[in-house]
């Protein structure tokens, strides 16, 4: 029997998003057995050095990302800075032939990321752009139920993410930063999962709130920092996304799909989903789905990628939908500035997601209500 090949991990920033989530999902990835390895790491901060070693043991680090992409003993390189360095480190990975997982967004222009699209088609590393949110259970479950036509035809859709926004790191607050990158891209990546792709979008954007303070100083806002997108998938079907850092708190469904026998609505947010809620017009009653996996991580990309490069498989999360993801964020920040609707020219291949004859009924509970027009539970 041949054994698992081992993948050899580099990262490219160590801060926060390292240190928590992404250390997590690698202990976790281990106690699970996963032959993995973080064997490298880089960040321009010396002093993450430490930090690096706390977690993953004495490990070469360096403050220069070539260090990790162009080492010999790496498989895959995690990208994991600030978003305006994205573009630039994943090209390097994969002009030296690694396997790329990016976080969101893939880059911080268009010319940036439809580069790396043409280079990972042509070359022999995967790329995997953040975020993940159509591996979680959940997310998949509504995917299968609007496949499945058991809402009818969709003919709108919501959804909605954002909070009061970070105090540390400048760059958010930056041209290049914002929510629509940081916040937004989850729900249009969702939306255009379960819809298919867009083609056209109009937004407004604005500064609402034009100073803050981040890493213990005052500063100046330059990127939008509140937005409403409406996004066209043709044939009359709209959705709209709000987002923003603007928000203290909410309660509504992260994601909801109207259709014209239906509505479903994932409750909590399309990076921790809570279960879900599906009404058929036919039934009469909303039907509630518990969460499956409460612990389901938004870095699952990593999982996967990893069993991917294992497998010898392409991701289910395509380059070619991160690009189209993040296209519709940059039509929606032009068309937010002055006004006119921006078509969309990219496209991707549909979800290569398993399609069951019936969803598990495990856990779930019909509420009793009757349909009078009543909105949430």
């Amino acid at each position: 029997m041949m054994s698992t090949p081992l993948v050899r991990i580099g990262i490219v920033g160590c801060g926060s998003v390292m240190q928590y989530p992404y250390t997590r999902q690698i202990r976790r990835m281990l106690a699970n057995g996963m032959p993995i390895r973080v064997t490298r790491a880089a960040d321009l901060n010396p002093r993450m050095h430490a930090t690096v070693a706390q977690r993953f043991g004495d490990i070469p680090f360096s403050t220069d990302y070539r260090a990790v992409v162009e080492a010999d003993d790496v498989d895959l390189v995690l990208v994991l800075t600030a978003i305006p360095a994205h573009g630039p480190i994943a090209r390097a990975a994969l002009e030296a032939g690694k396997h790329v997982l990016v976080e969101k967004t893939m880059a911080a222009t268009l010319d940036e990321a439809a580069e790396l699209v043409a280079l990972a088609r042509r070359g022999p590393g995967l790329l995997l752009p953040a975020p993940h949110v159509i591996l979680s259970p959940t997310y998949q479950a509504i995917w299968r139920h609007v496949r499945r036509g058991d809402i009818g035809q969709p003919l709108q859709a919501r959804a909605i993410y954002g909070w009061d926004g970070p105090n540390w790191g400048r760059w958010f607050y930056e041209q290049g930063g914002g929510p629509l990158f940081d916040l937004g891209i989850y729900n249009i990546t969702s939306l255009t999962g379960l819809l298919g792709p867009a083609r056209r979008v109009m937004a407004m954007v604005g500064v609402a709130r034009p100073e803050r303070i981040v890493d213990g100083e005052p500063i100046q806002v330059q990127s939008e920092d509140t937005a409403q997108v409406l996004i066209d998938f043709g044939n009359a079907v709209y959705a709209v996304v709000t987002t923003g850092f603007t928000m203290q708190k909410y309660r509504t469904p992260g994601i909801e799909i109207y259709g014209s026998a239906g509505t479903i609505q994932m409750l909590g947010e399309d990076w921790h989903p809570d279960g879900y809620e599906l009404w058929q017009n036919h039934v009469g009653a909303w039907k509630i789905f518990g969460e499956t996996q409460h612990d389901w991580p938004w870095t699952d990309g990593l999982r996967h990628m990893v069993e991917c490069i294992q497998r010898g498989e392409r991701p289910l999360i395509t380059p070619e939908h991160g690009y189209h993801a993040m296209e519709i964020a940059v039509r929606a920040k032009e068309s937010g500035r002055d006004g006119e609707a921006r078509a969309v020219e990219s496209s991707f291949p549909p979800l290569r997601l398993e399609l069951h004859d019936e969803e598990p009924m495990d856990g779930h509970r019909v509420h009793d209500r009757v349909n009078q027009g009543a909105g949430l539970i």
